[in-house]
């Protein structure tokens, strides 16, 4: 099978699942709405079991979630033409890797990598921007007065 080819049945399949997805965290966020307002009349014990359940059905629907929003990248990445190219890399990516993850960014080398050095996306120039400045940290920040500053104007 060619390769464009192949990249139409996994934009068809992307958009199948994420269909199926959306129904089926409407139908979960439904049911737990559904299931807190009919159990207000058990004992502890089933408060307790009932408590259990949402949790799991939250972090469920939570997988859901990110699913869908990897899937909805995907879909823009198609419109623009980068589906199926390595994020880090630009190479192609195997598209038994892309029938395996659909939504998959990075080619089998580049993942590896990034799962070898788990700090890899921030070297490659993907920084974290929350952890550039954390005004917290610098309590005994005071005001600079820009003219008592020492410039070195020696190199120029």
């Amino acid at each position: 099978m060619a390769r464009p080819d192949a990249l139409l049945r996994l934009h068809k399949n992307l958009q199948g699942r994420l269909t199926d997805l959306r129904q089926k965290l409407a139908d979960d966020i439904d049911g737990l709405r559904n299931q807190s307002d009919a159990t207000s009349n058990g004992d502890v014990a089933d408060a307790a079991f009932e408590s259990g359940s949402d949790e799991m059905s939250s972090q469920l629907a939570e997988l859901d979630s990110r699913e869908i929003t990897q899937i909805e990248r995907a879909l823009v990445r198609l419109r623009q033409g980068t589906y199926g190219l390595c994020e880090s890399c630009a190479e192609k990516i195997p598209v038994g890797r892309l029938n395996a993850l659909p939504y998959s960014t990075l080619c089998i080398a580049c993942q590896r990598e990034q799962e070898r050095f788990p700090d890899w996306a921030d070297r490659r120039g993907a920084a974290n921007w929350e952890n550039v400045y954390d005004a917290g940290r610098y309590d005994d920040a005071k005001e600079v007065d820009l003219s008592k500053l020492e410039i070195d104007m020696s190199s120029h």
